[in-house]
């Protein structure tokens, strides 16, 4: 049966997104200043998947205010993660990086993509924004979404979120940070993954 809240196939530029219940979707979303007008200029050039790639090993370097370096920011983030998992959406793995956001996470039916990343960015931006006694824009307009073709996609995808902060030159070690998946130690507990037949099936 079709539940018209969802989009389902769609596009948004080159490459096709889905959007269903049921669905395992890895996300990225960045903070507002975490690009500089001329690279964003530079990014716009691109194809979308040249450009989702190219964004990505930016933001890794660091650029912006990074004000979810700060403790209580990243707290703040993490906790608007956690706190529809189970009811809209199962977390799977997570990370928050000082200028972005990586998170993985199946989605339930009724509760399409696009709402479940506006509830993250609209609760946390009025909490830091709440906590830091400024007002203005926190969270970049745009997301990236791809959605978990296999079993192979998804351990490859697992691996690059939570070892995200190595690869940024954050910690030697993945569990040495605590804003994630790997390093929080979820307090729901270990999440078991969606089979791989239910993923391969996407």
């Amino acid at each position: 049966m079709v539940d018209s809240r969802h989009r389902y196939w769609h596009r948004r530029g080159y490459l096709p997104h889905f959007d269903a219940g049921g669905i395992t979707q890895s996300v990225t979303f960045r903070l507002a200043d975490s690009l500089p007008p001329p690279l964003r200029a530079e990014t716009k050039a691109l194809d979308e998947l040249g450009r989702r790639k190219r964004v990505e090993t930016l933001i890794d370097e660091g650029y912006g205010s990074c004000v979810l370096r700060q403790r209580v920011c990243a707290e703040i983030v993490s906790l608007a993660l956690s706190h529809f998992d189970g009811a809209h959406y199962r977390l799977l793995a997570w990370v928050v990086m000082p200028n972005h956001v990586h998170a993985m996470i199946e989605q339930m039916d009724g509760w399409p993509l696009a709402g479940i990343v506006q509830g993250w960015k609209s609760v946390s931006a009025r909490n830091i924004g709440r906590l830091k006694g400024t007002k203005g824009t926190i969270w970049a307009a745009d997301y990236h979404d791809r959605f978990i073709r296999n079993a192979t996609h998804y351990t490859n995808a697992i691996a690059y979120i939570e070892e995200n902060p190595v690869k940024a030159g954050l910690v030697g070690d993945a569990r040495d940070w605590p804003f994630s998946s790997l390093g929080s130690r979820h307090p729901l507990g270990p999440r078991t993954p969606p089979s791989a037949r239910d993923l391969d099936a996407t």
